[in-house]
């Protein structure tokens, strides 16, 4: 097998994660080869698109939400997504099991001992009566029917355990965290269309290879366990092994064997890459086990330091080289080490382009000793 560098690795993601350059495809297309953008705080995914697509706006993205084109649910992982809504409607079904399981840990057993889970979901879905209504009513009505539990928790378990979507200016353009008003409708309602079943093993497998093949699109050449650590699945070596003969196998550099796509090209490892400055909760950052090909494990305990928290990154060369944030008008970049000269002027002028996107209007180092030329 063809030994690839962490370089090599490096340039393919860049690659196919449209970061080694801006692509003139329509959000909704790079949503779908994304397969998926992490959301839970909505604006940062907007971001995400303004790094990848010319001339991105975020009218765009909140037209395909209002059109239904795009959905806001849980998905990968068991978190806030946006996703192509054909995509969300193949992929929920085949991704519920990872859901599921987290609606069976302690956090929601405790508020739920004693009560039927699939009769919580019935009584969720009764309540909404195929219409919307906002968590905060449906964590009420809930209590109503379950005295002494919590409404909060019991209307959580019911959008893990069934695809309920958000509305669309959940995850429209707007304050910046997460949205303290959120309305939700079950997902075959908002989407004029049934959800897609699997109803037997065969079924399964074939829908989760078709899971991996748009993986592989959007984040190979990748191992196993890089597929599982995305997605949530488990026990995809046997589905993979099932694939053999449609895959094109690597060494990494590690020795370890990967996986990709037999038609799927590679750029020259020496592919210049452009600073880019990346969200927080970035797919590029998400997309494997092992980071090291975007991401040193010294750094991912800078960007990844707990509680569920992924900080915005900019990139030098396709790495991760410190973070960004920005208040008060003002958008703050923290390098990890020093800037050569040319480096530090490229990530200036990225930086100055994203200025009126974000609204801020100056931008300023938080470390002047990391970020002076070396």
């Amino acid at each position: 097998m063809t030994t690839l560098s962490l370089q090599a690795l490096n340039r393919a993601l860049m690659d196919r994660q449209f970061l080694l350059a801006r692509t003139d495809r329509t959000p909704v297309e790079v949503i779908g080869r994304l397969v998926a953008l992490q959301a839970q705080e909505p604006n940062w995914a907007h971001v995400g698109l303004w790094s990848r697509i010319h001339d991105f706006t975020q009218a765009a993205l909140t037209t395909l939400l209002e059109d239904r084109q795009v959905v806001r649910s849980g998905l990968l992982r068991s978190t806030q997504h946006l996703a192509a809504a054909d995509d969300f409607r193949r992929l929920r079904p085949l991704l519920q099991p990872v859901l599921d399981r987290t609606a069976g840990s302690p956090h929601f057993t405790r508020n739920s001992t004693g009560l039927d889970a699939q009769s919580l979901v019935a009584d969720g879905l009764d309540l909404l009566a195929g219409g919307t209504l906002s968590r905060k009513e449906l964590a009420r009505r809930l209590a109503e029917r379950h005295p002494g539990r919590d409404g909060r928790i019991l209307a959580g378990e019911v959008e893990l355990r069934t695809p309920l979507v958000h509305d669309a200016a959940t995850g429209a353009w707007g304050s910046w965290g997460n949205r303290s008003a959120v309305a939700v409708t079950p997902a075959e309602a908002w989407l004029g269309q049934p959800m897609a079943t699997a109803a037997t093993a065969t079924g399964v497998k074939a829908a989760a290879k078709g899971l991996i093949r748009r993986y592989l699109a959007a984040f190979g050449p990748a191992e196993v366990k890089d597929v599982q650590a995305w997605c949530g699945l488990t026990r995809l070596g046997e589905v993979v092994a099932d694939m053999h003969a449609e895959l094109r196998r690597y060494c990494g550099p590690d020795g370890r064997e990967l996986f990709d796509l037999a038609d799927a090209e590679l750029p020259d490892p020496e592919t210049p890459a452009p600073v880019r400055l990346l969200p927080a909760f970035d797919n590029a950052l998400l997309g494997h086990a092992d980071r090291t090909r975007v991401i040193s494990d010294e750094d991912r305990k800078r960007v990844m330091s707990g509680q569920a928290q992924v900080r915005p990154t900019f990139l030098v060369d396709g790495q991760v080289h410190g973070t960004w944030t920005f208040k008060a008008g003002t958008l703050q970049l923290t390098p990890f080490r020093p800037l050569c000269a040319t480096d530090r002027a490229a990530l200036e002028q990225e930086a100055d382009r994203l200025l009126p996107f974000v609204g801020a209007a100056t931008v300023s180092y938080s470390d002047t000793a990391a970020s002076r030329s070396s």
